[in-house]
């Protein structure tokens, strides 16, 4: 029994022993476990944050910003219609016959009094020399007769003829004046009509369209050529009914005109009609060009009236470059090497462009992305690239 308890208590010093020895170690393996994860929070993320956003820096090339430049689309009126010559004639054939010759083409210039068409004369030719015929022939009898008048009056105050002689001179005198006038009158018919076998133009010009050749036929009313002048082009344009209480004579109007894309056309507004379509209920609105101006006629035209005191010219951007968001319209703006988010009013939406007034939220010169994607971060670093670098991020 007494070697039994000298045992056991042998055993239990022997594990206190034990115990005691391996304690500091273990303690030391803590501490330095915690010490490194104490540390590891504070300095590793930090590291991994500041090489993430160095290696994600946004990289844009010239052709993905637009920069707002000081105002290019009034705030008035859309004003849409087609450039056409105050001066412009419709030649129509003024007799039935045949075209013998056009000689003018389209394009070509002509002056005042230059022969556009021929058509066949012979039958007029025929019917003036019939009609001077009869008044010559006329013209003998009305000579007769007046003579036998004046006979029979001298003698008639002799006493050698009666009255009723005398009047019946008179009579036939006075016939025969008729007819000679009448014969006159079919003979400058004649005249005319062979006149209107020569077409010509009626001011200095450029033929515009030509609707005959050689060979026709043109029936009295046909169509045989157009003459402008383009140097009196002018724009005549249609508003909106909707819009007619803020047009007045003598606004300025900015528009383009298709076939030249890259240049912007002056005008006044010269006159509003005074009735609107009965179909489309726009009005028609007559803009005088200034300055420079195309020389085709009929090209199609839209632009603005500017309706206030010309503070209404806006900048724009294009439809791409905004996105919605919680119903706000919003732009990616690049400055200061970053690009920001930044919420804009937008004016009307020019259709011919696909450009948005920029009412609010942006000034001219500020520089937005024209395409901007999904996935960019309000305050992102972003930098132009150089020319040959491709593009990243």
């Amino acid at each position: 029994m007494r070697h039994s308890l000298l045992a056991h208590a042998s055993l239990l010093a022997l594990a206190t022993a034990l115990v005691a020895c391996g304690k500091p170690e273990d303690n030391k393996a803590d501490a330095a476990a915690q010490a490194a994860s104490a540390k590891a929070p504070a300095s590793s993320p930090t590291t991994t944050t500041a090489t993430s956003q160095s290696a994600k820096a946004l990289l844009l090339s010239a052709e993905d910003l637009h920069t707002l430049d000081g105002g290019n689309q009034a705030s008035g009126p859309v004003v849409t219609g087609s450039l056409l010559p105050e001066k412009r004639a419709d030649l129509r054939a003024e007799v039935s016959a045949l075209v013998l010759a056009v000689l003018k083409e389209n394009g070509e210039r002509v002056r005042r009094g230059d022969l556009l068409v021929r058509l066949d004369d012979t039958s007029i030719r025929d019917s003036l020399a019939s009609a001077e015929e009869a008044a010559r022939a006329s013209g003998q009898s009305f000579e007769q007769a007046e003579r036998q008048h004046q006979r029979l009056k001298t003698l008639q105050a002799q006493g050698m003829s009666s009255l009723q002689a005398m009047e019946d001179a008179e009579v036939r005198r006075n016939n025969a004046q008729s007819d000679l006038v009448a014969a006159r009158a079919r003979v400058a018919s004649a005249r005319q009509q062979l006149t209107r076998t020569e077409v010509r133009a009626p001011f200095d010009g450029v033929v515009s369209e030509r609707k005959v050749s050689a060979g026709d036929t043109a029936q009295m009313g046909k169509e045989l050529v157009k003459v402008i002048a383009p140097e009196t082009l002018r724009f005549e344009g249609r508003v909106s009914a909707d819009r007619l209480p803020e047009l007045k004579a003598g606004q300025a109007v900015a528009f383009k005109v298709n076939g030249y894309p890259d240049t912007e056309f002056k005008g006044r507004v010269k006159r509003i009609d005074a009735s609107a379509n009965a179909l489309t209920r726009q009005v028609e609105v007559l803009i005088a060009i200034e300055g420079e101006a195309p020389s085709v006629s009929g090209l199609y035209a839209e632009g603005r009236i500017q309706t206030g005191d010309g503070s209404g010219r806006l900048p724009t951007v294009p439809e791409s470059a905004v996105q919605t968001k919680d119903g706000r319209s919003q732009v990616w703006q690049f400055k200061d090497g970053k690009i920001m988010r930044t919420e804009v009013q937008l004016g009307e939406r020019d259709a011919r462009r696909g450009h948005y007034a920029i009412r609010n939220g942006l000034l001219a010169g500020a520089q937005v992305l024209r395409n901007p994607g999904s996935n960019l971060v309000d305050g992102q670093i972003a930098e132009l690239a150089k020319a040959g670098t491709a593009k990243g991020g």
